[in-house]
């Protein structure tokens, strides 16, 4: 199969066509490219499935053309503390997992009576979406396990030859995965750290600690991996005390002089930005494994605000694979 990038209002009328006959497209959004197939065509569905090579017991989010579609999906779309976080986030980079209505194909949701639902702020996304008409279930554009992209580039290293057509709307603007909550028990469950911080969903309602059963996508221990070992350090200075053997590259989190040690460097935020840091992540992970490197050794960020979810991708980076 020969993969396109196409960009502008054709490339926009091309992705809905082929959404209409049951295709998949790779579409930009805010967070990463996402692998989009019509959410209610569990043959559609399947095909994502088997582009990613991923398992069928994670489950799909689905993107919202309009809020019409959130009661079609799900039967909370009422609630009053779903309605506010709406309010308060969409569209943008927060996912909600909500009780599911029988339209949505198990497949999606991995047989979970639940679905995860969200609206995407991407104006490209967007119009797709709009042409289309339906929901599209959309995870990250890439191999399963793998870094997700955040640039057409990216989807055609991982998907290239297995998908028809990418939809190029240049780099993605926040550059890690949306933020995912469950409603529980008036208040919330945090399952996937985000753009969305927990201090501004707790300002909300009360937030509790997921449970170790995968209720959404990202869950796995293992997630985000480049194709090089990687190794996440404790804190910043072990970097400087580096002694390891092998031919090794650096994720220094801010701007500093390569140790001499490693053989490459990449600095995630010159500008000491968590912002800037989450947009650069993702790219910054593939230059580095593109290196022929033995191992790649990661700074952590500051534990708080969207440095949580970036030391959630680092985490699950470096996970026993």
């Amino acid at each position: 199969m020969n993969t396109k990038i196409v960009s502008g209002e054709w490339g926009v009328e091309q992705a809905a066509l082929l959404l209409h006959l049951g295709g998949l497209v790779a579409l930009p959004t805010e967070t990463v490219y996402g692998l989009a197939g019509d959410a209610l065509n569990a043959s559609a569905v399947a095909l994502i499935f088997e582009a990613k090579e991923r398992p069928a017991f994670d489950p799909l989010i689905v993107h919202l053309p309009n809020l019409e579609w959130l009661d079609r999906l799900t039967t909370a779309a009422k609630d009053p503390l779903i309605a506010e976080l709406i309010r308060r986030f969409w569209p943008g980079p927060l996912t909600l997992v909500l009780p599911r209505r029988s339209i949505v194909p198990d497949l999606v949701t991995s047989g979970l009576p639940t679905v995860a639902v969200r609206m995407s702020a991407h104006p490209l996304f967007r119009a797709v979406l709009e042409r289309f008409g339906n929901p599209v279930a959309a995870p990250s554009a890439n191999r399963f396990g793998r870094i997700s992209p955040t640039a057409a580039e990216h989807v055609l290293e991982e998907l290239g030859g297995r998908i028809p057509l990418i939809l190029d709307g240049g780099p993605c603007a926040i550059g890690v995965e949306s933020t995912v909550v469950a409603l529980d028990n008036g208040g919330l469950k945090l399952l996937r750290a985000g753009p969305v911080t927990a201090e501004e969903l707790a300002a909300i309602a009360p937030i509790r600690a997921a449970g170790p059963a995968i209720q959404a996508p990202g869950q796995l221990e293992s997630h985000y991996a480049p194709g090089t070992r990687m190794r996440l350090l404790a804190n910043p200075a072990e970097a400087g005390a580096w002694t390891g053997p092998e031919k090794a590259g650096l994720l220094a989190w801010s701007r500093r002089e390569k140790p001499p040690q490693f053989s490459a460097m990449e600095v995630l935020t010159p500008n000491n930005d968590p912002r800037e840091a989450a947009a650069r992540l993702f790219a910054a992970m593939r230059r580095l494994d593109a290196m022929s490197l033995e191992l790649i050794v990661a700074e952590p960020p500051p534990a708080h605000g969207l440095g949580v979810a970036i030391l959630d991708r680092l985490r699950k980076a470096a996970a026993p694979r």
